[in-house]
């Protein structure tokens, strides 16, 4: 594709040298240049593109987009734009021919909840016969492929790349997550969404955001921003948790379609005749096109927020009840969230994903109201991340678990003992004691929490304890097969681990009866 085709679409740029450039291929990244290829030197976490604008020419650029001129800048054609994250969206759109234009396109965001009505949404979309693409935290999958994802939200040149290959494959609908920081850095610019989800609004990635106001106006950008331009060629519809109070402050008047959901909030679509178990959930949901009768193994009120969600998604899509009914009853977990491991112990054990104070309380209080015996919790919080949270947490688990163990998350550079102190501060206002894990002995559990830097030793303590009908709640890590320490990842999986410890309770149970 020539250069000043790419380009043309940007506003505000200047662009010195030659314009009819055959362009071969695109990168933000110079190691993966190569001949007659185009560099956008984006700013990242760590590192500037602008400082390797050279490397990139050395390898084969012929053009470079930048935010500011550069001395060294010599046989390539420079453009110069105002921000180049959102030059490379759409140069990256238009050297994909626009895939999201031939999708169908479902943007969720929100602090807690978009992954599993991401899955929800995904299993109505396949019952209806849709061959679909799921785009999070967890994976994207996508043709019978699943990669394990690197970011919830890809930069915008991977996004495309990945939309294109969609639509290849023959894929009609793709249901994406859409973080608060893909919002801010541009990388869902030039995307074409036929829906757009806010599940819910609370405190997270203050390491980034700094304020509460400007992770909002992140968030809010899909609906004041994308969905807007959307409309213009779509006629988007934008689906709102009407029960949060966040989503009054969305500026919903130039979206033609809006669809609110809640349970507290009778709007368009809400529940009634509500059952919580812990075998699922059922219910009757109201909605424009009639009443579904859902039968969900999703567990808790937080749950059926999701299945809300999907359901209002399904109805703004045409999708038929039926096929909204079968897709929700036959989606029976997902990955990391509320997901419930299996023993012949009578333990209730469950990992999730919950990583913020907001998500840690929605499940502890489903918890507390539908188990019968303590409540164990082990969680801790991730290092290099938002400290604000910490204490909010240790307040949380505190409030609603009989027994704590604050432990490591991924406490990455940090020292782990440091982020077990600042969640401490929360719990110790509460006036709980602290024990030592000595003074717990083998099905024991006294109201109080106990440190135990080691995950995996932490995980198998809370097992070991625990007696018939207790509930152990590993939190924090969900769905995450590793465990980040200094820069190395290292294998492990709360899951597995839960599994070994039960296997080892059983043995030694076994050893003493002989």
């Amino acid at each position: 594709m020539k250069l000043n085709d790419l380009v043309g679409i940007i506003e505000d740029k200047e662009v010195i040298g030659e314009r009819s450039l055959e362009v071969a291929g695109i990168s933000y990244n110079s190691k993966k240049i190569d001949e007659n290829f185009l560099f956008v030197a984006i700013k990242g976490a760590k590192f500037d593109g602008h400082n390797f604008v050279k490397e990139a020419i050395d390898k084969g650029a012929r053009a470079v987009v930048v935010e500011q001129i550069q001395e060294d800048i010599k046989d390539a054609t420079i453009i110069l734009v105002p921000d180049s994250r959102v030059a490379l969206a759409q140069i990256a759109a238009r050297f994909y021919g626009d895939p999201s234009s031939k999708l169908t396109l479902i943007g969720i965001t929100g602090t807690n909840g978009k992954t599993t009505t991401s899955y929800l949404v995904g299993s109505i979309f396949k019952e209806a016969g849709f061959k679909t693409g799921i785009m999070g935290t967890i994976n994207y999958c996508y043709g019978g492929k699943s990669i394990p994802a690197s970011m919830t939200t890809p930069e915008s040149l991977d996004l495309q790349s990945m939309l294109a290959e969609m639509v290849e494959d023959g894929v009609t609908h793709v249901v994406m997550e859409v973080s608060s920081h893909a919002l801010d850095l541009g990388r869902v610019e030039s995307l074409q969404f036929d829906a757009g989800v806010f599940t819910n609004f609370t405190q997270d990635h203050l390491d980034y955001h700094q304020t509460m106001e400007h992770y909002f106006s992140s968030k809010a950008k899909l609906f004041n921003h994308l969905l807007v331009e959307s409309s213009k060629k779509k006629g988007s519809c934008a689906v709102i948790n009407a029960d949060d109070p966040f989503s009054e402050n969305l500026a919903l008047n130039t979206i033609p379609n809006i669809i609110r959901y809640g349970v507290k909030n009778k709007f368009q679509v809400f529940p009634e005749h509500i059952k919580l178990a812990l075998d699922g959930t059922t219910a009757r949901i109201n909605t424009p096109k009639g009443s579904l009768n859902i039968r969900s193994p999703l567990i808790g009120e937080f749950n059926l927020y999701n299945i809300l969600a999907a359901a209002s998604v399904a109805i703004g899509q045409g999708v038929s009840l039926p096929y909204i009914e079968k897709g929700i009853g036959s989606l029976d977990k997902v990955p990391g969230r509320f997901e419930r491991i299996e023993n012949g112990e009578g333990i209730n054990i469950i990992v999730d994903y919950a990583h913020t104070s907001d998500a840690l309380e929605r499940t502890l209080a489903t918890i507390k109201s539908l188990s019968k015996g303590k409540i164990i919790t082990v969680f801790g919080c991730g290092g290099d991340r938002d400290r604000l949270k910490r204490p909010l947490m240790g307040a949380v688990s505190g409030k609603y678990s009989d027994l704590s163990i604050i432990t490591s998350d991924n406490p990455r550079t940090e020292d782990p003992n440091t982020i077990i102190e600042g969640i401490e501060e929360g719990i110790k206002r509460l006036g709980i004691r602290k024990y030592c894990v000595d003074d717990l002995t083998v099905n024991s559990c006294k109201k109080g929490y106990v440190t135990v830097v080691d995950r995996l030793r932490a995980i198998r303590f809370a097992i070991d304890i625990a007696k018939y009908q207790d509930t152990v709640l590993i939190a924090g890590k969900g769905h995450e097969d590793y465990q980040i320490v200094g820069n190395e990842k290292i294998p492990f999986d709360d899951r597995q681990e839960a599994r070994n410890a039960i296997s080892e309770r059983v043995k030694r149970r076994a050893l003493l009866n002989v």
